[in-house]
């Protein structure tokens, strides 16, 4: 026996991809009673969720010399005084 709940995403999924597709029809007969033209938006085409790897094509092989770690200005370095508020 099969769980109801498990078998929802099985029936969700395609309900969703046809809602653009149901509203674009929709709205065609809205704007057509109407005597107005529905123009569809350009929809962005899907895309891939899983982005290959970045190759690293070029032969830089050369690293930057360490230099003198940078210092921190006198603001950042100095601890402020806070002043409590009294009610």
């Amino acid at each position: 026996m099969v769980c109801v709940m498990c078998l929802i995403p099985l029936f969700l999924v395609p309900i969703v991809n046809i809602l653009p597709l149901l509203f674009d029809y929709i709205m065609g007969r809205i704007y057509g009673l109407l005597g107005w033209e529905y123009r569809k938006p350009e929809r962005a085409p899907p895309a891939c969720p899983y982005k290959p790897a970045a190759q690293n094509s070029s032969k830089v092989t050369e690293k930057p010399e360490p230099g003198p770690p940078d210092s921190l200005p006198e603001s950042a370095a100095a601890p402020r005084a806070v002043e409590l508020k009294q009610d």
